[in-house]
C-alpha cells in the first residue's frame, strides 16, 4: 500500500516526501478538530474514584 502511494505522487523524492508530511499534518488536524470531539460524546469515560 505504502509503495502504491509512492509512485503515484509526483515529482523527484524530496517533494514526496514534502507532500506526504503535509497530508499527515492535515489528516492529524482533522481528527483532533472533528474526529476526536465526535467520538468522545459517544465513549463515556469511567467514574473512578481513588481511595486510600
Amino acid at each position: 500500500m505504502y509503495a502504491a502511494l509512492w509512485r503515484v505522487l509526483p515529482g523527484p523524492w524530496w517533494v514526496r516526501v514534502v507532500i506526504l508530511l503535509v497530508l499527515l499534518v492535515v489528516i492529524l488536524f482533522a481528527l483532533v478538530q472533528w474526529v476526536f470531539p465526535y467520538v468522545d460524546q459517544f465513549v463515556a469515560p469511567q467514574d473512578v474514584t481513588v481511595t486510600k
